[in-house]
């Protein structure tokens, strides 16, 4: 009788993690993940080692909007953190530093404010996105033919949330 009692404990205990397990994946692949920032293309508004929380959830349910910070899926080995610009349909244009959405320039007070270069207005195609860095002097982003517009599928979640450092935890705008 001890001998069944201990299988069945056990048992409990290996459902138990298989159940911790799966909950775990399926958070992580279809609500929340947690990721680290990798440089300095998001300054001032995120830093070198900030920890976030990124929502997916959202974007099932809607499509990224202006202005969100989104991780994105550059390739299979690399996630970039920008902010949407351009949605399907907007011009977008870069003249003397100020960004031109639609032919109108934008108030972009959580830039780096150092001068970068010009881009030629572009219309963003259908199903696709065009994404800035903040520090626009230091941002591998849409401008890079390597990077271009970026399709939605390759769109992650948005970044609703610093935890780290202690000091600076909020939500990112």
């Amino acid at each position: 009788m001890r001998a069944k009692k201990e299988k069945s404990e056990i048992r409990e205990w290996l459902e138990s993690a298989a159940i911790a397990v799966v909950l775990a994946l399926l958070i992580k692949f279809f609500l929340f993940e947690f990721v680290m920032v990798d440089g300095n293309s998001m300054y001032p508004t995120l830093n070198h080692n900030d920890r976030l929380i990124v929502t997916k959830i959202q974007y099932y349910f809607g499509e990224p909007e202006f202005d969100d910070v989104v991780i994105l899926n550059y390739n299979n080995n690399v996630e970039f953190v920008k902010r949407i610009i351009g949605r399907p349909g907007d011009t977008v244009e870069i003249r003397d530093s100020i960004v031109y959405l639609n032919n109108e320039p934008l108030e972009e007070d959580y830039i780096n404010t150092e001068p970068y270069l010009d881009f030629d207005q572009v219309v963003v195609p259908r199903d696709t996105y065009f994404v800035l860095g903040d520090n626009r002097n230091n941002s591998r982003d849409s401008r890079y033919s390597d990077v271009g517009f970026v399709s939605e599928d390759k769109i992650i979640g948005k970044v609703l949330f610093r935890i780290f450092p202690f000091n600076n935890i909020g939500t990112i705008e």
